[in-house]
């Protein structure tokens, strides 16, 4: 298969190395100097610059040229991104197979990225999002992960992950897009809130009922936008949830331990030199949860904290005095 992977950050670049030893890859960027780069050292200096690029991957920063001979295109940019990308590939004048794998909702509109597609693809397209728990950096080293592929259309969700899955790439299908996309997205919150936890020295006690409340959290809001409770106890949940909440490759999990130190907020995406989702989808989860009547207690602690400059300890203290409940009839 001819695969194009839009997108030569971590997680672009890994997924082509991957994908590179079943398939043939172009990886595009958006910067030829950093084409380039990679064309001459062979490494992704920015973003992966220990784990050396197959010499079979193609290498562009050419657009439309990357999609000519595409059988499938996997979109691997920003969230804030997605709309403008997927618009440049349907003036590709051919029906193509997309799948993407950023995580979020789209900015201001509040859309998960399926809503997004379904209003910019035109008819003959079919469409998925790629998610589960992953660290970019594992799955360019040859580490076992595995993911679900969601697409309303099921033949092209069993098609596809047929072709992606690997000895180290196990690739499950579901037809649940909401669902998966709810989780991938709100899970980069909460790590921003495990971070906080883990900064604040509260402990391992603290963590497991922070995850473990914060799935609730996930879960309401996924059910109120038609995706499936099973899904959301699935990989591209729990899973996600797990991994992003306590792995220290986390990049949503750092801005929380770097906000108990105080530092502000470009601050600390200046540290980070990459996009850390949480930080906006947080905005969306908010607006979100108070147009919905969504109780996200957690979820809207972390928006107070970024973005109403409110002291980490200070929300802490404040989600800890709230009245108890029961555990699942209640908030």
């Amino acid at each position: 298969m001819n695969i194009t992977i839009i997108g030569a950050g971590a997680w672009g670049t890994a997924l082509a190395i991957s994908l590179s030893t079943s398939h043939r890859v172009t990886l595009w960027a958006r910067k030829a100097a950093q084409i380039q780069a990679m064309q001459v050292t062979h490494y992704n200096q920015h973003y992966l610059p220990d784990i050396l690029l197959p010499a079979n991957i193609e290498l562009s920063s050419d657009f439309a040229a990357s999609l000519v001979a595409a059988d499938l295109v996997i979109i691997a940019v920003p969230t804030a991104a997605l709309r403008s990308t997927l618009e440049q590939i349907a003036l590709s004048q051919r029906s193509l197979g997309v799948v993407w794998v950023c995580k979020g909702f789209e900015a201001q509109s509040a859309k998960l990225p399926h809503q997004v597609a379904a209003e910019v693809l035109p008819e003959g397209f079919q469409y998925g999002v790629l998610s589960g728990p992953s660290f970019a950096q594992e799955v360019a080293r040859g580490f076992p992960t595995a993911l679900t592929l969601a697409s309303a259309n099921e033949e092209f969700a069993r098609s596809t992950a047929q072709a992606l899955h690997h000895a180290y790439l196990r690739i499950y299908v579901s037809n649940d897009m909401a669902g998966v996309e709810v989780g991938g997205a709100v899970k980069n919150v909460l790590a921003i809130a495990s971070g906080i936890c883990d900064g604040l020295g509260l402990g391992l006690n603290a963590r497991a009922a922070l995850l473990t409340r914060g799935l609730a959290e996930i879960t309401r809001l996924g059910l109120k936008l038609g995706g499936r409770s099973e899904t959301l106890s699935g990989l591209s949940g729990v899973g996600d949830l797990i991994l992003t909440c306590t792995g220290d490759l986390s990049r949503n999990r750092q801005v929380g331990l770097l906000m108990v130190q105080r530092h502000d907020l470009p601050e600390i995406l200046r540290r980070l030199g990459h996009v850390a989702e949480g930080v906006y989808t947080v905005r969306e989860v908010h607006q979100l949860a108070q147009s919905l009547g969504v109780a996200m207690p957690i979820c809207e602690a972390v928006y107070r904290i970024l973005y109403e400059n409110i002291p980490p300890a200070e929300m802490v203290t404040t989600l800890l005095n709230r009245a108890p409940n029961l555990e699942f009839d209640g908030v």
